[in-house]
């Protein structure tokens, strides 16, 4: 019994520790806060929580002195308070006495001083002269209240939904925005309005329009209809408003008509999307992210004087769509991050730099060296990959080796991120595939270990020789005798320059495989070699440091190869070198020299590289 009430208390859902407010409410004492009813409200229900209040209030004595009112006819502005219940510092007395109140209500509260500004560490300052000691009668005229959003935390700008949008997406720098706006006092003077012709059009995060009201634009989606308070510090000057007068508060009331999506690819300005025709679908979750099958129409345009179209698929390709498919380096890299974040039927404007478009791309003959281009493009259709759910485990793994293959071709192409990209993708379904026997078990190890070791393999023509060795040891750690496993990362040790760890898994090699003695003998030559180069490098750089006599101070200085040796060295990690059986249809990982002589003064050849100051793989 004892253990069914522990369990039964175990998962008791735990209570919420009380609000600031709740805690304020358990001063209140009976008979401390009166209420008269002056003239009865409309509606069912008083406001709550996340409820905007707006209200007059009057503050007099028992004996009817005038102590203040927010009211123009008792020497106030005329500006009603604006409150958010639950967000915003408020009198207890009117934090217990309003929520009783229903829209258009007239009430007198009669509070003792405990519940007013002579409350202990009452949030609100008291006015200079206020009668803080004093029990005070408060006449309150709730205005009106409304579920609000609140913009800023200092409740600065606060919007009312008078009508919900379309979709969920908002405008954001630096999208082009459409929007009907008026503006008008608290009285209700009307101070501009955009609401006929043309709405108003402005590119968010411009200082187009004052700060709040854009702030609160942000919060919008199409079609929604709001109103938005603004008060003083946040009304600054703008092409809508250029002149901000002397105003407490500003409601501005916004229809949000239209916006068109415009992306910095790049966050730096030189790659621009900007959508001109909506697609069908939500954005993102109906655009083709994944590695997907395209089609597109394009308008290609070289960005100088002349604006030539160098290529237009409805004049040049007959008529047809390009297809192709995304992931595989099969068109310029800004146009397919575009098309990644297109939905099908969108049309879109792309300004791209030479960089993303075609100085690392094949170039077509009528389009200059270095050119800026522009490209106009439609999404016409995608179809994603092969769902694997429910396939039998033959199936699976065919589909991966194609996917594997195609990670090889472009691994050999040179292009190491998107081999990478493939491989790793693979690596992610495989969490989701469950071998059913043991001869299943042992393909599915073998595959996995293969795209280990491919990864790997990105890694090291990367110049990631840290990242390279850590991924070799994903397939060492549960098979520490796996030959190909040893083989990638000691040609990743000795890219990074740490040569004996090299030379042990080399010799381990032989040890547990003497099919592989002439690959691992090889590889240990390499080795050899490398040491003897960095050790000749550094000799001629450190050459009179040890001629010195006891007390003279001498100094390592670089010489005309200085500068060559870190270019030697990235040379041979971005190139090719020997191919051999273990690389799995790659071609083998490149070897840079790292330094382990001089260990008599320096015990690794890591800190005589940080001493030379080589630029090496990251493996530190």
């Amino acid at each position: 019994m004892a253990a069914n009430e522990d369990a039964a208390q175990e998962f008791e859902p735990k209570k919420k520790p009380p609000t600031e407010d709740e805690k304020r409410k358990k001063k209140i004492m009976p008979g401390s806060l009166m209420k008269a009813l002056m003239r009865p409200g409309g509606g069912d229900a008083g406001p709550s929580d996340g409820d905007q209040i707006i209200y007059h209030c009057t503050i007099r004595t028992l004996d009817g002195v005038l102590v203040e009112s927010t009211r123009s006819d008792y020497g106030g502005k005329g500006t009603p308070i604006r409150h958010v219940l639950g967000k915003s510092k408020m009198l207890l007395g009117l934090l217990e006495g309003i929520p009783t109140m229903l829209k258009g209500e007239v009430a007198m509260f009669k509070m003792k001083h405990q519940l007013h500004y002579g409350e202990d560490d009452c949030p609100i300052s008291a006015p200079d002269g206020f009668p803080k000691e004093d029990e005070l009668h408060f006449e309150i005229e709730l205005i009106d209240f409304f579920k609000a959003k609140v913009v800023t935390d200092d409740l600065g700008v606060v919007k009312k939904v008078v009508q919900e949008g379309q979709g969920w997406e908002s405008p954001r720098e630096p999208y082009e925005v459409k929007a009907w706006i008026s503006a008008k006092t608290v009285s209700g003077k009307l101070i501009m309005s955009h609401t006929e012709g043309e709405p108003y059009l402005f590119t968010f995060g411009k200082s187009e329009l004052p700060k709040g009201l854009e702030m609160a634009i942000g919060t919008m989606v199409r079609e929604e209809k709001a109103v938005i308070y603004v008060t003083t510090q946040y009304l600054t000057e703008s092409p809508l408003m250029p002149v901000i007068e002397d105003y407490d508060e500003v409601h501005f009331e916004v229809e949000l008509v239209h916006f068109i999506q415009v992306r910095d690819m790049l966050g730096d300005g030189r790659l621009i999307k900007r959508r001109i025709h909506d697609g069908k679908g939500d954005f993102p979750m109906d655009c083709p992210l994944h590695d997907s099958l395209l089609r597109v129409h394009y308008k290609g345009t070289v960005l100088n004087e002349e604006k030539k179209v160098f290529y237009d698929t409805r004049v040049d390709n007959d008529g047809q769509p390009l297809e192709f498919s995304s992931g595989e380096g099969l068109v310029p890299e800004g146009f397919e991050m575009s098309v990644r974040l297109m939905l099908p039927g969108e049309i879109a404007l792309v300004r791209c730099p030479p960089d993303y478009a075609y100085d690392k791309f094949p170039r077509p003959s009528n389009v200059p060296e270095g050119a800026h281009i522009q490209w106009e493009i439609e999404l016409l259709s995608f179809e994603t990959p092969k769902d694997w759910t429910g396939l039998d485990f033959k199936t699976i793994m065919n589909e991966a080796e194609s996917i594997r293959n195609t990670g090889n071709k472009l691994f050999k192409e040179g292009k190491y991120e998107l081999a990478k990209a493939k491989y790793e993708k693979l690596l992610r379904e495989f969490n989701h595939i469950n071998p059913q026997d043991d001869e299943e078990g042992k393909i599915f190890a073998d595959t996995r270990n293969l795209l280990h070791l491919n990864v790997a393999a990105c890694h090291l023509k990367l110049g990631e020789c840290k990242k390279s060795i850590e991924t070799c040891n994903k397939v060492l750690d549960a098979n520490p005798v796996h030959v190909k496993g040893l083989y990638r990362r000691g040609m990743a040790y000795m890219t990074a320059g740490d040569f004996e760890e090299a030379r042990a898994d080399f010799k381990m090699m032989m040890k547990v495989d003497k099919s592989t003695e002439s690959d691992a003998t090889a590889a240990l030559q390499k080795l050899k070699q490398k040491e003897q180069e960095v050790e000749k490098k550094a000799r001629k750089q450190f050459k009179g440091l040890f001629d010195k006599k006891p007390g003279e101070i001498a100094e390592a200085k670089g010489d005309a190869d200085g500068d060559q040796i870190t270019s030697d060295l990235k040379d041979e990690v971005d190139g090719d070198s020997d191919e051999t059986s273990f690389e799995d249809s790659h071609e083998a990982p490149p070897e840079a020299p790292r330094n382990s002589w001089f260990s008599l003064f320096w015990p690794s050849g890591r800190r005589l590289f940080e001493s030379l100051g080589l630029n090496r793989c990251a493996i530190l």
